[in-house]
């Protein structure tokens, strides 16, 4: 099958600029229309596919730019090469504001015109082939509720997302703080750009400063080959900080300094390479406090929090509990037909709204998934509730049945310590670096526990 020819039409008022283009056109093997106005231009792209348009800017009645302008408030992103017998900088540079791809001076020269053509459809391409590619990619998740604080997180995130300022997303673990840093991303004009997360928390600290900044071969025993860093990998979109009140000192300084620079080097190398990063951060500590203490630099914390954004917690904002665990179920039901049959009664939903969901939404979720698989019936009731998810409301009188049913100490110090165990794993998502350092033992400490009791995601 032939590929399909691109579509181009001319719109000038001139009749002979009009046949000299589509001469020329044609004769390069494009599929070429013409029109003489640019209420015409408009009537033919209405009912008309086109892959590019030639558009004069001094014509009769509706002018270049007032047709330029129609095309954009219609929506249309096909590109625009301006063309005139009368260019000035000026115009060319209201044409470019306006969203004109090129502009070219008549008569225009023909290799000049032959290549902006070439490369005005490769963009086209290139951008519809983008389009393909994320319909095929899985969709973001939406942030769900309707809760006053939610719906103000969505109203920040319409007025940021545009700009290029830094946000400063907190909140306590689980609360959806990386969906609005992807959202963010999505929303502004970096979207067709990558988004990149790095967990400062995840990676051991002698680890961090090559994660974000790459390494050249050698640079430090197990080094085999170059390495390209996370800032590097960001270069065009956005660059996602989670935990960054994790991050050491050593690694913020270099951090700072490549926010300050917008220039990186590589660990064990001298090149300076410019990179064009947006920093999108998160924290579930108090920065504030951290930098009284003297664990995070407060020049680093004034550059990164030029937008703060504050994630309530679930216990915050009761009212969308229903709603998520509705929309996890949804979730559940779309990968997996075993949950196919599932749904809440009233009653259900209602005794998730009144636990307290320490883990916040991230915990949610899980319990969704628990309660989808061992519910009894296909309605996920009040009962089924309290019978799946009692193990999750520790509580001080809990801890006095224990007492009672177990005479042994060492049986009641290693099972309350079990289950103090998997709640703060719970907590901090199953990250055991992160709940080593909240509970104040050692990671490899944590790593014996956990071996010991058995303790698995």
């Amino acid at each position: 099958m032939s590929e399909k020819k691109a579509h181009i039409l001319v719109t000038d008022d001139e009749k002979s600029i009009r046949n000299t283009l589509k001469e020329i056109l044609e004769f390069e093997d494009y599929l070429v229309s013409a029109v003489e106005s640019g209420q015409a231009a408009l009537d033919f792209i209405e009912k008309n596919d086109i892959d590019l348009m030639f558009l004069d800017i001094k014509m009769q009645g509706m002018d270049g730019l007032e047709t330029l302008e129609k095309l954009r408030e219609d929506g249309y992103g096909f590109p625009v090469i301006m063309i005139s017998g009368h260019g000035t900088i000026e115009i060319a540079v209201e044409a470019t504001k306006m969203g004109a791809y090129d502009f070219l001076e008549k008569p225009p020269d023909l290799n000049r015109l032959l290549i902006a053509v070439r490369n005005a459809l490769s963009q086209q391409n290139l951008q519809k082939e983008y389009k393909q590619i994320k319909k095929k990619l899985p969709k973001i998740q939406e942030i769900i509720g309707e809760s006053k604080a939610i719906e103000e997180i969505k109203t920040m995130i319409e007025k940021v997302a545009p700009t290029h300022s830094r946000v400063l997303i907190t909140g306590e673990n689980g609360t959806g703080k990386e969906l609005v840093a992807r959202w963010i991303h999505e929303k502004s004009p970096r979207s067709a750009g990558p988004f990149v997360e790095v967990n400062c928390a995840a990676i051991p600290s002698d680890l961090l400063e090559s994660e974000l900044f790459g390494h050249e071969k050698g640079a430090f025993t197990g080094a085999s080959e170059q390495r390209i860093g996370k800032f590097e990998q960001a270069d065009g979109g956005s660059l996602f900080l989670d935990e960054i009140g994790d991050m050491s000192l050593e690694a913020q300084a270099k951090v700072l300094r490549a926010l300050q620079e917008s220039i990186i080097t590589r660990v064990g190398g001298n090149e300076s390479i410019k990179v064009d990063v947006r920093i999108l951060a998160a924290t579930n500590k108090d920065l504030e406090e951290e930098i009284s203490e003297g664990n995070f630099r407060e020049d680093l914390f004034h550059r990164i929090s030029v937008i703060p954004i504050e994630v309530p917690p679930l216990r915050e904002r009761q009212k969308d509990i229903p709603l998520i665990a509705q929309a996890c179920l949804q979730n559940l039901k779309e990968r997996d037909i075993s949950f196919s049959s599932i749904s809440f009664s009233n009653d259900g939903l209602k005794a998730l709204q009144q636990k307290e969901w320490s883990g916040n939404v991230r915990e949610l979720q899980n319990a969704v998934e628990r309660l989808g698989i061992l519910a009894t019936g296909e309605e996920i009731t009040e009962e089924t509730v309290q019978n799946v998810l009692k193990s999750r409301d520790l509580k001080a009188e809990d801890l006095g049945n224990l007492a009672d049913e177990t005479e042994d100490f060492q049986d009641f110090k290693e099972t309350a310590e079990r289950l103090f165990l998997v709640k703060q794993l719970e907590k901090n998502d199953w990250n055991i670096s992160q709940t080593a350092e909240t509970i104040g033992i050692q990671r490899s400490h944590m790593y014996n526990k956990m071996k010991k009791y058995n303790i698995e995601r």
